[in-house]
């Protein structure tokens, strides 16, 4: 559209009047574009519902697990010995008395590394440049294998490739990356190559760990000066209840414990037993945020609506205050979700899901049982109140029972109530996806994404027929101003007619 300059002829307003028309016209066309823009809270608030949903539903996983209700502790008479428990692992006292600790095999240069030189080894040098500094020289030449045997994968003959350039470090840097369970370093301060196994444990009962004698170049004895006496390489040796058991690494588990030994002892008892309060808390954390959720989704469904207050327009924007905005779409944005279906029918079944009985043969088929009640004021909502000396004394009785209560996966009566509001949310949340999508699905793949589409396409349409008034306001404007410039003509014409006679 090109520039327009109104009222030359007539002196009047006209891109003012036009300005004016138009706003009237676009009066139904504000109207569509606040719906649209009351449609798109709606969409973000089911989807910050959903979020709240699915934040409860990750919660609900460990809620279902054995441990969660079984978690066990493990104490220790002396610090010889620690260990750890699992769930499945049976309460009582255990004796442990650790003979000998897993080491692991470790070979040492012989003496140090520059015992025939004047001066200490470059551990950065070239090999070649320091022949006339190595024990056991190769006459400068040197081999482009290197090979020794090692049991880290089964038995193995690992080889290392050596050139000239190769330094003492470089050699033993190779050695080290290589996937052969073995570590090598020089240390600078005893003149001293050290290669010892990443594991501890006995592998090769019939002679040493890390195995030299398939090296044919005699690189290790004669330039690192290893002379294969390795120490270390042994298996940890320990009583369990009185029976002898052997383990390759100072941790082994026995009948769901782990069992750490940090130093030989003539007996530790480390005693299982319940953990009522690691129960405990974990059960009070999902109450709390079961709360929290239910809180957050009666908020939606009560809060107050305000007609009054319609999604501000662009030019009112225009013409407030950032605070005022904020003040108006807070009204503006209030009672989005007011009585909705959807989550009004999700709190019943959700409050449904705690008060149903679940058959089994435990001594619990209720929540009420353990100490868990749903609040007796209906504005709450359904919100959960707990009784917590009852609920430890549950647990403490008999835990095994409570975690069937609450994550028996069955179905019908047996159904533990976490299965039941598992059930509740995920019918809950898949119908809030069929109506208000997720941020990866595309418009037409939800309901109200296809009302948007549609509300777009009819602003588009308006948007057009907009233009053409305006156009045909110019056009009738023009028009008017071309009819009185005439009659300006003529009227001039006439008058300088008479002003000649």
């Amino acid at each position: 559209m090109g520039m327009r300059i109104g009222g030359l002829a007539t002196g009047m307003d006209i891109d003012g009047i036009v300005n004016d028309l138009m706003k009237a016209e676009r009066i139904p066309l504000d109207k569509l574009q606040q719906d649209k823009t009351k449609l798109e809270w709606q969409r973000d608030a089911f989807r910050e519902v959903n979020t709240l949903f699915l934040e409860l539903d990750k919660m609900m996983l460990d809620m279902k697990l054995s441990k969660t209700y079984n978690t066990k502790t493990a104490t220790s008479s002396n610090s010889a010995v620690t260990a750890t428990a699992t769930s499945t692992a049976s309460n009582g006292s255990y004796n442990i008395a650790v003979k000998s600790l897993a080491t692991s095999a470790i070979n040492a240069t012989s003496g140090t590394v520059s015992a025939s030189a004047e001066n200490k080894i470059d551990p950065f040098a070239s090999l070649s440049s320091q022949v006339d500094k190595l024990a056991g020289q190769f006459d400068g030449e040197f081999p482009t294998t290197i090979k020794f045997k090692t049991y880290h994968n089964g038995e193995e003959v690992h080889e290392i490739e050596v050139t000239e350039e190769d330094t003492l470090n470089s050699v033993l840097t190779k050695i080290t990356n290589q996937d052969n369970g073995v570590r090598a370093f020089y240390d600078v301060q005893s003149d001293r190559v050290i290669m010892e196994r990443t594991s501890a444990g006995q592998f090769n009962p019939n002679g040493p760990e890390i195995d030299f004698s398939v090296d044919d170049s005699g690189f290790f004895t004669g330039v690192f000066g290893l002379t294969g006496e390795e120490t270390g390489g042994t298996d940890a040796v320990f009583d369990y209840n009185g029976v002898e058991l052997t383990s390759k690494t100072n941790t082994t588990t026995l009948n769901g414990i782990t069992f750490t030994f940090n130093d030989v002892t003539d007996g530790t008892y480390v005693n299982i037993t319940n953990d009522t309060e690691a129960a405990f808390d974990s059960i009070m954390n999902f109450v709390n945020k079961y709360n929290e959720i239910v809180e957050k989704v009666n908020g939606k469904v009560t809060e107050e609506v305000y007609r009054d207050y319609p999604p501000l327009t662009s030019e009112q924007m225009e013409e407030m205050s950032d605070r005022e905005i904020e003040l108006w779409e807070e009204k503006a944005r209030s009672g989005l979700l007011k009585s909705d279906p959807i989550l009004n029918n999700s709190l019943s079944q959700m409050r449904l899901a705690w008060t149903g009985r679940v058959d089994n043969d435990g001594p619990y088929s209720h929540f009420s049982e353990i100490g868990i009640s749903t609040s007796a004021n209906y504005l709450d909502g359904g919100k959960l109140e707990v009784n917590e000396d009852k609920l430890r004394a549950a647990l403490e009785k008999d835990s095994t029972a409570v975690y069937n209560l609450f994550s028996n996966s069955s179905e019908g009566a047996e159904r533990g109530i976490m299965n039941r509001l598992e059930d509740a949310i995920d019918q809950t949340t898949n119908r809030i996806s069929q109506q208000a999508g997720r941020t990866t699905l595309q418009p037409h793949q939800y309901a109200m994404g296809r009302r948007l589409e549609s509300m777009d396409d009819r602003i588009a349409d308006f948007q057009r027929r907009l233009q053409q008034v305006e156009d045909r306001y110019w056009r009738q404007f023009t028009a008017m101003e071309t009819a009185i410039q005439r009659m300006n003509e003529q009227s001039n014409y006439l008058f300088s007619q008479f002003n000649q006679q």
